[in-house]
């Protein structure tokens, strides 16, 4: 499939499944998919990763399923906002999440981030799974019987490869 087929792909996916409001902070790995749900969602752009998922937290106690987009370095900037409002209410959306410092990417600033996002959001209690292209209608299934059916958060971890990035 290609690049711009799998930010389509999992744009409409995701609108299917009714995810919404879209909230993101701009984000290379992430700027296919960026773009589409800009034009298709009105994606909101949100200067700080901890203020986009307090402004979807807001979005989930009004009943909706709100969707955050992030790099990884971002999530370790947003951690008390997950860790202390998000976790302990289980409040319902979730995190689009773009993997530096995994291969290709060996960037040094982003290689502890790399290695640290999952184990940080397992032991936050925050269901992961990683897209590739095969599986993108499988896993916004998965993100969608999780945040939209049972009300939880979940994240969704985007390899820096899946939407064409390159170092």
């Amino acid at each position: 499939m290609a690049v711009l087929d799998c930010a389509s792909a999992l744009s409409d996916a995701l609108l299917e499944r009714k995810f919404a409001p879209f909230f993101g902070t701009p984000c290379g790995i992430l700027a296919p998919l960026y773009s589409r749900l800009e034009a298709a969602a009105n994606l909101c752009t949100v200067s700080r990763e901890d203020n986009a998922v307090g402004v979807a937290a807001g979005a989930a106690m009004a009943g909706r399923s709100p969707v955050v987009l992030m790099q990884n370095s971002g999530l370790g900037q947003s951690v008390n906002a997950i860790a202390s409002l998000v976790v302990p209410y289980r409040i319902p959306m979730l995190l689009i999440v773009s993997l530096r410092g995994v291969p290709p990417d060996f960037t040094t600033e982003n290689i502890v981030m790399g290695r640290l996002t999952e184990p940080m959001l397992r032991e936050a209690g925050i269901p992961t799974a990683q897209l590739d292209e095969e599986n993108l209608s499988a896993r916004t299934d998965w993100a969608s019987t999780l945040v939209v059916e049972r009300r939880q958060p979940a994240a969704l971890l985007v390899p820096p490869s899946l939407f064409g990035w390159r170092a």
